[in-house]
Protein backbone atom coordinates (compact mmCIF):
# COMPACT_ATOMS: atom_id res chain seq x y z
CA UNK A 1 0.00 0.00 0.00
CA UNK A 2 2.95 2.25 0.85
CA UNK A 3 4.97 3.98 3.34
CA UNK A 4 5.47 6.86 5.30
CA UNK A 5 8.97 7.82 5.71
CA UNK A 6 11.34 10.20 6.87
CA UNK A 7 13.02 11.64 3.70
CA UNK A 8 16.34 12.59 5.31
CA UNK A 9 16.91 9.15 6.95
CA UNK A 10 15.16 6.60 5.40
CA UNK A 11 13.28 6.16 9.28
CA UNK A 12 10.19 6.14 10.38
CA UNK A 13 7.85 9.46 9.40
CA UNK A 14 8.26 12.84 11.87
CA UNK A 15 5.27 14.80 11.10
CA UNK A 16 6.46 17.94 12.97
CA UNK A 17 4.49 21.14 12.09
CA UNK A 18 4.02 24.73 13.44
CA UNK A 19 0.33 26.30 13.45
CA UNK A 20 0.02 29.70 12.01
CA UNK A 21 -3.41 30.68 13.09
CA UNK A 22 -4.81 27.45 14.25
CA UNK A 23 -6.26 26.24 11.03
CA UNK A 24 -3.11 26.74 8.90
CA UNK A 25 0.51 24.31 9.63
CA UNK A 26 3.39 25.10 8.63
CA UNK A 27 5.66 21.68 8.18
CA UNK A 28 8.93 21.72 9.92
CA UNK A 29 10.12 18.63 8.83
CA UNK A 30 9.85 16.45 5.28
CA UNK A 31 7.48 14.19 4.76
CA UNK A 32 7.94 11.10 2.16
CA UNK A 33 5.99 8.77 1.07
CA UNK A 34 7.14 5.57 -1.39
CA UNK A 35 4.51 4.04 -3.10
CA UNK A 36 4.21 -0.08 -3.32
CA UNK A 37 4.98 0.77 -7.14
CA UNK A 38 8.41 2.46 -6.02
CA UNK A 39 7.34 5.98 -7.13
CA UNK A 40 8.68 8.39 -3.98
CA UNK A 41 6.79 11.83 -3.15
CA UNK A 42 8.53 14.39 -0.55
CA UNK A 43 6.62 17.22 0.42
CA UNK A 44 9.57 19.68 1.49
CA UNK A 45 9.68 22.00 5.18
CA UNK A 46 7.56 24.73 4.60
CA UNK A 47 4.94 23.56 2.71
CA UNK A 48 1.36 25.13 4.37
CA UNK A 49 -1.57 22.34 5.11
CA UNK A 50 -4.63 22.54 6.52
CA UNK A 51 -5.11 18.47 7.56
CA UNK A 52 -8.27 17.56 6.05
CA UNK A 53 -10.52 20.62 4.87
CA UNK A 54 -13.85 19.57 6.34
CA UNK A 55 -16.85 21.44 6.73
CA UNK A 56 -17.60 22.37 10.49
CA UNK A 57 -21.19 20.54 10.23
CA UNK A 58 -19.58 17.07 9.50
CA UNK A 59 -16.62 16.83 11.94
CA UNK A 60 -18.61 14.66 13.60
CA UNK A 61 -18.14 12.25 11.08
CA UNK A 62 -14.76 13.02 9.80
CA UNK A 63 -12.36 14.99 11.65
CA UNK A 64 -9.86 17.20 10.36
CA UNK A 65 -7.19 15.97 11.60
CA UNK A 66 -6.33 12.34 13.00
CA UNK A 67 -4.43 9.01 11.95
CA UNK A 68 -4.94 10.02 8.26
CA UNK A 69 -2.74 13.51 9.13
CA UNK A 70 0.33 12.79 6.73
CA UNK A 71 -1.88 11.64 3.85
CA UNK A 72 -4.32 15.16 4.45
CA UNK A 73 -0.82 16.53 4.10
CA UNK A 74 0.27 14.41 1.08
CA UNK A 75 -2.89 14.83 -1.13
CA UNK A 76 -2.56 18.62 -0.52
CA UNK A 77 0.77 18.62 -1.61
CA UNK A 78 -0.37 16.34 -4.63
CA UNK A 79 -3.04 18.79 -5.82
CA UNK A 80 -0.64 21.75 -5.63
CA UNK A 81 1.74 21.41 -8.80
CA UNK A 82 5.16 22.50 -7.50
CA UNK A 83 4.26 21.71 -3.66
CA UNK A 84 6.31 18.65 -3.73
CA UNK A 85 9.38 16.08 -5.34
CA UNK A 86 8.60 13.22 -7.09
CA UNK A 87 6.78 12.25 -10.63
CA UNK A 88 3.68 14.73 -11.76
CA UNK A 89 0.21 13.00 -11.40
CA UNK A 90 -3.01 14.57 -12.16
CA UNK A 91 -5.58 14.96 -9.54
CA UNK A 92 -7.42 11.58 -10.07
CA UNK A 93 -4.24 9.75 -9.27
CA UNK A 94 -3.58 12.08 -6.43
CA UNK A 95 -6.79 11.49 -4.85
CA UNK A 96 -6.05 7.89 -5.39
CA UNK A 97 -2.85 7.97 -3.80
CA UNK A 98 -4.26 9.86 -0.94
CA UNK A 99 -6.85 6.60 -0.34
CA UNK A 100 -4.30 4.18 -0.36
CA UNK A 101 -1.91 6.49 2.17
CA UNK A 102 -4.94 6.26 4.53
CA UNK A 103 -5.69 3.14 4.38
CA UNK A 104 -1.85 2.07 5.36
CA UNK A 105 -1.83 4.35 7.98
CA UNK A 106 -4.43 2.51 9.58
CA UNK A 107 -7.93 4.69 8.77
CA UNK A 108 -10.89 2.55 8.66
CA UNK A 109 -11.45 1.70 5.23
CA UNK A 110 -15.14 3.31 5.07
CA UNK A 111 -14.17 6.31 6.12
CA UNK A 112 -10.83 6.74 3.76
CA UNK A 113 -13.11 5.88 0.90
CA UNK A 114 -15.84 8.69 2.39
CA UNK A 115 -12.80 11.31 2.33
CA UNK A 116 -12.29 10.09 -0.79
CA UNK A 117 -14.99 10.26 -2.21
CA UNK A 118 -15.41 13.69 -0.87
CA UNK A 119 -11.98 15.00 -2.60
CA UNK A 120 -13.61 14.10 -5.82
CA UNK A 121 -16.27 16.62 -5.51
CA UNK A 122 -13.27 19.08 -5.56
CA UNK A 123 -11.23 17.24 -8.39
CA UNK A 124 -14.58 17.39 -10.82
CA UNK A 125 -15.31 20.67 -9.79
CA UNK A 126 -11.81 22.06 -10.45
CA UNK A 127 -11.81 20.06 -13.57
CA UNK A 128 -13.34 23.55 -15.10
CA UNK A 129 -15.45 20.91 -17.57
CA UNK A 130 -19.45 21.79 -17.94
CA UNK A 131 -20.36 18.26 -18.26
CA UNK A 132 -18.36 17.58 -14.98
CA UNK A 133 -19.65 20.28 -13.26
CA UNK A 134 -23.02 19.87 -14.51
CA UNK A 135 -23.16 15.64 -13.65
CA UNK A 136 -21.70 16.42 -10.13
CA UNK A 137 -24.24 18.89 -9.29
CA UNK A 138 -26.85 17.31 -11.00
CA UNK A 139 -26.34 13.63 -8.80
CA UNK A 140 -26.51 15.88 -5.52
CA UNK A 141 -29.16 18.38 -6.69
CA UNK A 142 -31.46 15.35 -7.86
CA UNK A 143 -30.83 12.99 -4.42
CA UNK A 144 -31.71 15.75 -2.10
CA UNK A 145 -34.57 16.79 -4.17
CA UNK A 146 -36.05 13.12 -4.03
CA UNK A 147 -34.79 12.54 -0.36
CA UNK A 148 -36.93 15.59 0.85
CA UNK A 149 -39.90 14.42 -1.11
CA UNK A 150 -39.51 11.09 0.35
CA UNK A 151 -39.25 12.38 3.79
CA UNK A 152 -42.50 14.50 3.25
CA UNK A 153 -44.41 11.22 1.56
CA UNK A 154 -43.32 9.20 4.57
CA UNK A 155 -45.24 11.60 6.63
CA UNK A 156 -47.99 11.69 4.44
CA UNK A 157 -47.88 15.47 3.62
CA UNK A 158 -47.49 14.91 -0.03
CA UNK A 159 -47.79 12.24 -2.67
CA UNK A 160 -45.28 12.07 -5.00
CA UNK A 161 -42.63 9.23 -4.94
CA UNK A 162 -43.56 6.41 -6.73
CA UNK A 163 -42.05 4.23 -4.37
CA UNK A 164 -43.43 5.33 -1.07
CA UNK A 165 -47.72 4.98 -1.38
CA UNK A 166 -49.35 4.75 0.96
CA UNK A 167 -48.41 1.54 3.07
CA UNK A 168 -47.88 0.88 6.68
CA UNK A 169 -44.63 2.63 7.89
CA UNK A 170 -41.86 -0.01 8.70
CA UNK A 171 -42.36 -1.12 4.91
CA UNK A 172 -42.50 2.91 3.74
CA UNK A 173 -39.18 2.96 5.57
CA UNK A 174 -37.43 -0.19 4.29
CA UNK A 175 -38.46 0.85 0.54
CA UNK A 176 -37.51 4.32 1.28
CA UNK A 177 -33.59 3.06 2.28
CA UNK A 178 -33.68 0.56 -0.48
CA UNK A 179 -34.17 3.38 -2.92
CA UNK A 180 -32.00 5.48 -1.26
CA UNK A 181 -29.22 3.17 -1.98
CA UNK A 182 -30.46 2.23 -5.90
CA UNK A 183 -31.20 5.65 -7.22
CA UNK A 184 -27.88 7.33 -6.27
CA UNK A 185 -26.40 4.35 -7.66
CA UNK A 186 -27.97 4.35 -11.10
CA UNK A 187 -27.15 8.00 -11.17
CA UNK A 188 -23.12 7.78 -10.50
CA UNK A 189 -23.22 5.95 -13.80
CA UNK A 190 -23.39 9.82 -15.31
CA UNK A 191 -19.92 10.31 -13.09
CA UNK A 192 -17.74 8.05 -15.38
CA UNK A 193 -14.78 7.26 -13.91
CA UNK A 194 -15.69 8.10 -11.00
CA UNK A 195 -18.85 6.74 -10.52
CA UNK A 196 -17.65 4.99 -7.40
CA UNK A 197 -17.21 8.33 -5.69
CA UNK A 198 -20.83 9.47 -6.50
CA UNK A 199 -22.44 5.97 -5.16
CA UNK A 200 -20.74 6.88 -2.13
CA UNK A 201 -21.65 10.21 -1.87
CA UNK A 202 -25.07 9.83 -3.16
CA UNK A 203 -25.78 6.99 -0.61
CA UNK A 204 -24.36 8.55 2.01
CA UNK A 205 -26.66 12.23 1.32
CA UNK A 206 -29.32 10.18 0.85
CA UNK A 207 -29.55 8.21 4.14
CA UNK A 208 -27.71 11.03 5.67
CA UNK A 209 -29.83 13.81 4.69
CA UNK A 210 -31.87 14.08 8.05
CA UNK A 211 -29.07 14.09 9.99
CA UNK A 212 -27.74 16.99 8.02
CA UNK A 213 -31.17 18.97 7.58
CA UNK A 214 -31.26 19.06 11.58
CA UNK A 215 -27.62 19.23 12.00
CA UNK A 216 -27.78 22.94 9.72
CA UNK A 217 -30.43 24.41 12.09
CA UNK A 218 -28.40 23.09 15.21
CA UNK A 219 -25.31 25.46 13.56
CA UNK A 220 -27.68 27.89 12.28
CA UNK A 221 -29.22 29.02 15.54
CA UNK A 222 -25.17 28.55 16.96
CA UNK A 223 -24.07 31.21 14.72
CA UNK A 224 -26.81 33.28 15.07
CA UNK A 225 -26.66 32.86 19.10
CA UNK A 226 -22.51 33.56 18.50
CA UNK A 227 -23.11 36.42 16.23
CA UNK A 228 -25.74 38.13 18.96
CA UNK A 229 -23.27 37.70 21.76
CA UNK A 230 -19.84 37.80 20.09
CA UNK A 231 -20.64 40.34 17.00
CA UNK A 232 -19.52 39.54 13.79
CA UNK A 233 -16.92 37.84 12.03
CA UNK A 234 -14.11 38.53 9.77
CA UNK A 235 -13.56 35.72 6.64
CA UNK A 236 -11.45 33.64 8.74
CA UNK A 237 -13.96 33.38 11.57
CA UNK A 238 -12.07 35.64 14.14
CA UNK A 239 -14.51 37.44 16.35
CA UNK A 240 -13.22 41.26 15.40
CA UNK A 241 -15.08 42.74 18.49
CA UNK A 242 -13.32 40.53 20.74
CA UNK A 243 -9.90 40.69 18.73
CA UNK A 244 -9.80 44.09 19.03
CA UNK A 245 -10.66 44.48 22.67
CA UNK A 246 -8.09 41.78 23.45
CA UNK A 247 -4.97 43.74 21.01
CA UNK A 248 -6.19 47.09 22.71
CA UNK A 249 -5.83 45.89 26.37
CA UNK A 250 -2.09 44.37 25.12
CA UNK A 251 -1.26 47.79 23.86
CA UNK A 252 -2.46 49.85 27.03
CA UNK A 253 -0.18 46.77 29.11
CA UNK A 254 2.74 47.71 27.25
CA UNK A 255 3.25 51.24 28.34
Amino acid sequence: MGEFVDPETGGPLRLEVRSVDGRDFVLLHPVGYVEEGGDTFVVPAGFTTDFASVPHLFTWLVPTSGDFAPAAVLHDALVCPGSYQGPEIDRHEADRVFRTAMIGLGTGRVRAWLMWAAVTISTMWASRELAQRVQLLGLLGLVTILGTAATLDFFDLVSVVPWMGDRAWPTELATGALFAVLVPSVLAVSWGRYWPAGVILGVALALLLHVTAALLAIYGLYLALERLVSGPADDDGVRVRDRRATDAGSTLGDR
